[in-house]
């Protein structure tokens, strides 16, 4: 079995340790300065908890805020607020992936599933039982906790319970509520938040200055690091081909069969994503259009059109049925049909085939 658990010996990881998706490690993302501050000033008084668990949507900068504090815990001499030197030879080695205290525990890369088994967390507290080889501490990322399979949390339990030594043991995921409460009682729990929409634009115009910050923001939900790395050139015209499409099918100008093939080119779990985005943009203008806050903002009057047209009811079945099928997008369900499916059944609605606003 392929274990991710020896991670940091794969060159690869030089480039986690280093910069994560492009952000350099020396920099913390100052929407986390308050949580490093404190954790910080634990780790001063002897009172830095054995396990983390740090949670939050995607891309708010958890996995960042990690990686940072792994590398401050393993420097030698970690400069001003803790922030690691980069220089020393406990730094040099975790930027060549090869700190021989810092584990890295995932799902296996083999299987399927995309759980992380009983057996790589056997492997793990093998070597969790041994002391620091080189550093004060020895740190463990888990990532995505909330893929640990019943039978691992259970084994992960008592690791929590009675750490070795210096041990740290960060968690993070998007979904840890769906840990054991025994496993989450024992951590002290952190939610990275996103950050205000000022602070974050102007951290996105000190990485790249562009025009549709506001507008990638938004798409992300708020969360700076996908504004960033997920919606390139290609992915945002193509979600404007396919919300064109949404908006022909419901003036009767696209056939919905043929829509639904084209809505297989960005995959169904993308595509299910951007409908459930325009019909909540929907919802919301069909109780107001007034200061309502948009995930599609620059299609605001085509969709204020379109909310004044359909019965509020009609439209939250419809956002229902969107939000069911993805999540049946994670299943071996005929993504084909599912979409097929859906269009017609929105090109019905928004045509009149169910009761129309007045």
């Amino acid at each position: 079995m392929a274990s991710s658990i020896d991670l940091h010996r794969n060159p690869e990881a030089a480039d986690a340790m280093r910069a994560l998706n492009g952000i350099s490690l020396e920099a913390l993302l100052p929407w986390t300065a308050r949580i490093w501050s404190q954790l910080q000033g634990a780790r001063a008084a002897g009172r830095l908890a054995h396990g983390l668990l740090l949670s939050g949507p995607v891309g708010v900068g958890k996995r960042h805020f990690a990686e940072c504090l792994a590398q401050s815990l393993l420097c030698r001499t970690p400069g001003p607020g803790g922030i690691a030197c980069g220089r020393c030879a406990d730094c040099e080695l975790l930027a060549l992936g090869n700190h021989p205290d810092l584990l890295r525990v995932g799902p296996d890369p083999e299987s399927k599933s995309g759980e992380i088994p009983i057996a790589m967390i056997r492997l793990f507290t093998e070597r969790e039982s041994l002391t620091p080889s080189r550093a004060e501490w020895k740190v463990a990322l888990i990532d995505p906790a909330d893929r640990l399979n019943p039978a691992a949390a259970n084994a992960l339990l008592k690791t929590l319970e009675e750490p070795a030594g210096q041990t740290l043991l960060c968690l993070i995921g998007e979904r840890t509520g769906s840990l054991p409460a025994t496993i989450r009682s024992r951590c002290l729990q952190i939610r990275v938040p996103a950050p205000a929409d000022a602070e974050a634009l102007s951290w996105l115009n000190a990485q790249s200055p562009r025009s549709d910050w506001e507008l990638r923001l938004r798409l992300a939900h708020g969360a700076p690091l996908r504004a960033l790395r997920d919606f390139d050139d290609a992915w945002l015209a193509q979600r404007q081909e396919r919300l064109t499409g949404f908006l022909a099918m419901a003036a009767g100008g696209r056939d919905p069969l043929a829509e639904a093939a084209a809505w297989n080119a960005p995959g169904a779990k993308l595509m299910l994503e951007w409908l459930a985005s325009w019909m909540c943009d929907l919802v919301r203008l069909m109780a107001t259009a007034e200061d309502v806050r948009l995930e599609n903002p620059d299609r605001q009057a085509d969709l204020a059109a379109l909310a004044r047209r359909i019965e509020p009811a009609v439209g939250h079945r419809f956002l229902q049925r969107v939000l069911e099928g993805r999540a049946l997008a994670e299943t071996n369900l005929n993504h084909q049909l599912l979409l097929e499916s859906l269009a017609i059944d929105w090109s019905r609605i928004a045509r009149g085939g169910e009761h129309r606003r007045p």
